[in-house]
């Protein structure tokens, strides 16, 4: 049974929470660090680009910027959390060591209604991407094929699954360079209206309104960082290894998304001129690479969604159930370990059935579907705050006031606004699963407390 407080100036191992080590502990801070820039994909802006730039009036580098101060204050507060608590499960983990088993459970429930439904959307995008460069191959083909070989890489080893991750960002950053590169030649060569600050201030366009809402959707672009603290039971380097990765992940990858949305917006200063905002960067990238910076970012960009950001998905919402139903909050048979490789295989072969699922449902109708993912991760945010302050102010009587006060208001209050921007239909999703969660929560307690009585 675990236990549900470990004095703050304690160094915490895995058994003072009742468990003990059974996955594989191969990964390095540099690893960590890896897998959180797979999760939020350095050329993520690349598919989302013209939305977010209408969005901000053109500012679309001042809202990046805004989103990285944002996810940086729910990042310490995980790095916190992460010290004090190294166990497998993330913010269902947090939670209810930080809070109470039912506040544990409910942010776990909400999060995998995030996670369990990310590596489908995925899928779908990246197969639909596809569609459109081979229409001969039908699209659930690639969802199958995108499936098959990422839950064959999980399965194998996390080890196995930080190789496959490097060669992922390697290739998502040599794209990049090119971009940056070639970007930049045209900058100096004509291209444009040359260097100004107008993607970070323009003073024609400006409205707070506009570029808070645009932060709003760039906000969804950071998220993943998160994931990295699935990954507890499986690092070394102590219980800083964690809050260390999360901190490195997300202000290298901040500042890979404001450099290339600066030089983007630069590029095409007018972004009226885009007749399709699905395909503006690559609209973006021909104007200074022709057609081959056009097929490489738009091959690129399919990819980094059906494999590095999908690989990346799978394993965290895999650990997150293996944690769920280590402490039988779902079932037992989740929390399988493979006797060889040493993953949590049946939690990763059940994604991978959801996705397929999910994935032939949705396959025409991937709007809908992105509604779900938004609103399960920004919950699971706002309980990491209540969980630091809770843990640290309340319960350990810390005079930390920076970590275990003012970050985590500040980033509740952040999210707190980013939430209030989501759509109707997002946050009436994440109203019926949080009561789904309840119902299931009280039947199993239910059904637990019959057990014991009888016994």
């Amino acid at each position: 049974m675990a236990v549900n407080h470990v004095p703050s100036n304690h160094s915490a191992n895995l058994s003072d929470f009742g468990y003990h080590q059974e996955l594989d502990r191969t990964l390095s801070v540099k690893d960590l660090v890896i897998y959180g820039l797979i999760f939020m994909v350095p050329i993520a802006p690349m598919g989302i680009y013209g939305s977010v730039i209408a969005a901000s009036r053109g500012m679309i580098a001042l809202t990046y910027a805004i989103g990285m101060v944002a996810m940086f204050f729910t990042a310490l507060s995980y790095g916190q959390l992460s010290q004090a608590f190294p166990v497998a499960g993330s913010v269902y983990t947090y939670a209810k060591l930080g809070l109470n088993q039912l506040v544990g459970f409910l942010s776990g429930w909400m999060i995998i209604l995030d996670y369990i439904f990310v590596p489908a959307l995925l899928y779908i995008i990246a197969a639909n991407s596809l569609k459109s460069l081979l229409p001969a191959v039908p699209t659930w083909i690639w969802l199958l094929v995108f499936i098959a070989i990422n839950t064959l890489i999980n399965v194998r080893g996390i080890e196995f699954t930080a190789i496959a991750n490097r060669i992922f960002l390697v290739g998502e950053l040599i794209v990049l360079a090119f971009f940056v590169g070639l970007g930049i030649y045209g900058l100096l060569h004509g291209v444009g209206n040359g260097f100004t600050l107008k993607p970070f201030y323009d003073a024609r366009q400006f409205n707070l309104n506009f570029v808070m809402t645009a932060t709003s959707v760039a906000v969804l672009s950071f998220l993943g960082f998160d994931g990295i603290s699935t990954l507890a039971e499986e690092t070394t380097g102590g219980n800083r290894a964690v809050g260390r990765g999360i901190m490195w992940s997300l202000m290298l990858v901040g500042v890979l998304f404001i450099g290339q949305t600066y030089l983007a917006a630069l590029i095409v200063p007018n972004w009226h001129t885009f007749s399709n905002l699905n395909t503006a960067f690559y609209v973006v990238a021909g104007k200074v690479g022709g057609p081959f910076l056009t097929n490489l970012t738009t091959i690129a960009t399919i990819l980094s969604w059906g494999f590095a950001n999908a690989l990346a998905a799978q394993a965290a919402i895999s650990r997150i159930l293996f944690g769920m139903s280590r402490d039988h909050n779902l079932p037992a048979v989740l929390a399988k370990i493979h006797p060889k490789y040493k993953t949590p295989y049946v939690s990763t072969l059940l994604v991978a059935g959801i996705s397929l699922i999910v994935g032939l449902s949705f396959m025409n109708n991937s709007s809908v579907l992105s509604e779900i993912v938004n609103c399960g991760a920004l919950t699971a945010f706002l309980v990491i705050h209540v969980a630091v302050i809770n843990h640290f102010l309340i319960k350990g009587h810390s005079h930390d006031y920076w970590h275990h006060l003012l970050v985590p208001v500040i980033g509740f209050i952040i999210i707190l606004f980013v939430m209030l921007n989501l759509n109707l239909l997002a946050k009436l999703i994440g109203a019926i699963w949080l009561v789904i969660g309840l119902s299931y929560y009280g039947g199993l307690r239910l059904t637990q407390h019959h057990t014991e009585m009888k016994l």
